[in-house]
């Protein structure tokens, strides 16, 4: 483990920035998710059936805006992708709290489909301020502030709705929203080219698993003006989904259905054994595995296959079936939370390494819709499987189907890639590449 590639990381003006504004952005949307929920419920009297039609309404419009956004981050940049969006929130959450249920319905897919895209555009910048060979250390980072906001977002949710009555809590952070991301369009942070500063790096000067990476991770090379990418490949749906590609793509989907099946079946666990009111705090305890998790991973010698991860997250996730009580449940959770972070950052990882630098934009897009439709599919999934298994069966189903993805994935990168080209211990460091020798040509990807 190399700690002290956080400290180089956090060095960056860009990435503190990021990771800063990234919380203060996520706290409010977390909790304002919440308090869509509530608000239906408890303010307009429906069922907890009709408030999760709301949500799903929201969250549909958001999937399929993933790609849209993301495509014009690619195209028109930042500042005038966002400030659209921002005038479009104002005016849906100006009147959404405080209409009956089918407008707000209408309103809330709206504000969804103009959502400004600020995972994507966070993770842009991070991805743009460090080396590639701390790419990895950097995403886990962000990775480890979303689950602090996961954690602060619903607890600030709930609080608000017990003081205020629930149409000002949703319009208050609804607009904590807005004002965030009116902060993201003045600050205008840059979303590609070359971290400020850097050069290339010689493979000697770096650690063992930091050379490996830089060996392996040449579809783009440094130059004096700063990155110069490979071509993308001439086969290729919107430009750069090839099939590796879509393989990462297709472990995201798993990874949020484990995740969201897991989430769901905690719930019937804790109900299941009396102990409802503990579901906070075995929540928590969750993210915290999944914090320290990915703090792990990012300070780890080397990038895992997401497909290694995702095994390993499926298959901590089935023994919290054999828990007989609280106590045995609440350390089953824990252990099982350890692999979420680092299997979601290798999807964003591995991606990027994958994807030519002008389409990651529409990339981020198309994994925040990957993403949704694991979560889409990981409730209903496990909630048939506690309706007839109890609530064993949703921890069951979801590993199985994760260890079976994971595993026919494991298979066709083998099938793929049957010998590497050459060990990292056999690979000669590549030589230092200054301005007066910058070719413009782009070494071979070497894919793990």
């Amino acid at each position: 483990m190399d700690v002290g590639a956080y400290r180089e990381v956090v060095a960056s003006r860009d990435t503190r920035n990021a990771l800063l504004l990234g919380f203060f952005i996520r706290v409010p949307l977390f909790a304002g998710s919440v308090l869509l929920t509530l608000h239906v419920v408890t303010t307009l009297g429906r069922s907890y059936g009709q408030a999760g039609l709301v949500t799903a309404a929201s969250t549909v419009a958001v999937a399929i805006s993933g790609p849209w956004r993301g495509r014009l981050l690619d195209r028109t940049g930042l500042r005038r992708t966002v400030l659209p969006s921002l005038l479009v929130q104002v005016v849906c959450w100006s009147v959404a709290p405080w209409v009956d249920y089918a407008p707000l319905m209408a309103l809330a897919a709206l504000a969804g489909l103009f959502v400004v895209p600020t995972f994507s555009i966070l993770r842009q910048v991070i991805i743009r301020s460090v080396p590639a060979e701390r790419r990895r250390t950097a995403l886990s980072l962000d990775s480890a502030a979303t689950e602090l906001s996961f954690m602060a977002g619903p607890a600030l949710g709930v609080w608000l709705a017990t003081v205020w009555d629930t149409s000002w809590a949703l319009f208050a952070c609804e607009m904590a929203s807005v004002a965030a991301g009116l902060g993201l369009w003045v600050v205008n942070p840059a979303l590609t080219g070359a971290p400020d500063g850097s050069r290339p790096r010689d493979p000697e000067e770096l650690g063992e698993g930091a050379r490996a990476e830089v060996i392996a991770d040449e579809a783009s090379v440094a130059t004096a003006d700063g990155v110069e990418e490979a071509p993308a490949p001439r086969r290729a749906f919107r430009g750069f989904i090839t099939v590796p590609v879509a393989a990462v793509y297709l472990a995201a989907v798993c990874a949020t259905l484990v995740l969201t099946g897991t989430d769901v079946s905690i719930v019937a666990a804790l109900r299941s054994f009396g102990a409802a009111a503990s579901i906070g705090w075995v929540l928590a305890l969750w993210g915290l595995g999944s914090l320290v998790g990915g703090l792990v991973y990012g300070a780890w010698h080397r990038s895992l296959s997401v497909f290694w991860l995702l095994g390993g997250l499926s298959a901590t996730t089935a023994p919290v079936a054999l828990a007989a009580g609280v106590p045995a449940f609440a350390v089953l959770i824990t252990i099982c939370g350890v692999l979420c972070a680092p299997t979601i950052t290798a999807t964003v990882e591995q991606l990027s390494r994958l994807v030519p630098e002008r389409f990651r934009g529409e990339m981020m897009g198309w994994h925040g819709s990957a993403m949704t439709a694991g979560s889409a599919v990981g409730a209903p999934v496990a909630g048939f499987a506690i309706d007839r298994s109890g609530w064993q069966g949703g921890f069951l189903i979801v590993s199985a189907v994760g260890v079976v993805v994971a595993g026919g994935g494991l298979i066709a990168q083998r099938r793929r890639n049957p010998a590497p080209a050459a060990s990292v211990a056999g690979v000669a460091p590549r030589p230092r590449r200054s301005a007066d020798s910058a070719d413009g040509s782009s070494a071979a990807r070497v894919e793990h």
